[in-house]
Parts: structure tokens; C-alpha cells; sequence
């Protein structure tokens, strides 16, 4: 089997400083406000943040009828407020299941805070890499609304 990669990039621009935007990343109360598509719920006591180069991360997203999503993977860098790397799944023994390593920088702007966020998909092909980032986008419309009352 052909080992498939796509990658993409989002940029944002979010009216919070990158301290706020950084926490809301990394601290599972403010994770569970904002992570998920808008008809799940993030219960931050199915939250597990071990924000450390080789710390887990694990996100259990429930849905309508009770439907479990489970999303985890491993931190690579931790660099607050200004960048974390992370895997979802294990890209470096992904077997035939989609992994990746997501990339985010937070840079100040004009009081708020760019975020770049780059992913880099192992075992994906391209409609799979724009089925996530169509996701993505959704988590991040959801965290502009969040981290924009925490300011």
C-alpha cells in the first residue's frame, strides 16, 4: 500500500493576546469551550492535557444520541504562548489509520493574535486532508467566539 500525505494551512486572526489564545489550546477548561464541531460537546472531564515534549493530549467528543469521538496524540514541542506541535494519531507508526502532525504559531498583531496553523497528513489523501480542514475551520470559528470573551 502507497503511503498518501496532503497538508494544509489555515491563518487566523483572532482578537485576543496569544497568551489567551495559547491557553485556550492547552488548559482543559478553556479546551472544552471551543474544540469540536458545533453539535458536539467537549466534557472537560473526558480531557487529557500532559502539555510536555512527548505528553499525551485526548479529547473525547460527544455527540447527539451519545456518540463518542475520541481525538488524541502526542505533544512534540511546547513553546508558550508562541508554538506547539502535535500529533493527532502516531504519524510515525500510523499502520492503515489516518496521523498527522499539527504545527501552530501565535504571533502578536495589532493587539490580537495570528495563528498559522499547518497540518501534515500521513495515510491521507487529499479529500480526507479537506474533510479536516473543513473541521478545523469549524473548531476555529468556535474558538474566535470563545477566546474573544476571555479578552
Amino acid at each position: 500500500m502507497t503511503t498518501q500525505t496532503a497538508q494544509y494551512e489555515i491563518t487566523r486572526v483572532l482578537d485576543a493576546p496569544r497568551e489567551t489564545v495559547f491557553a485556550a489550546w492547552t488548559e482543559p477548561e478553556r479546551l472544552s469551550r471551543w474544540f469540536g464541531p458545533r453539535s458536539f460537546t467537549a466534557p472537560v472531564e473526558r480531557i487529557v492535557v500532559d502539555l510536555r515534549p512527548g505528553g499525551v493530549w485526548q479529547v473525547v467528543l460527544v455527540g447527539e444520541g451519545g456518540f463518542e469521538a475520541p481525538l488524541g496524540g502526542t505533544y512534540r514541542e511546547v513553546d508558550g504562548p508562541g508554538r506547539l506541535v502535535f500529533t493527532t494519531g502516531d504519524p510515525d507508526n500510523p499502520g492503515d489509520g489516518p496521523a498527522s502532525v499539527a504545527t501552530l504559531e501565535l504571533t502578536g498583531k495589532d493587539g490580537g493574535t495570528e495563528m498559522r496553523f499547518h497540518q501534515f497528513g500521513v495515510n491521507t489523501d487529499e479529500e480526507h486532508a479537506q474533510q479536516a480542514k473543513a473541521g478545523w475551520i469549524q473548531f476555529f470559528d468556535r474558538l474566535a467566539e470563545y477566546v474573544a470573551t476571555q479578552a
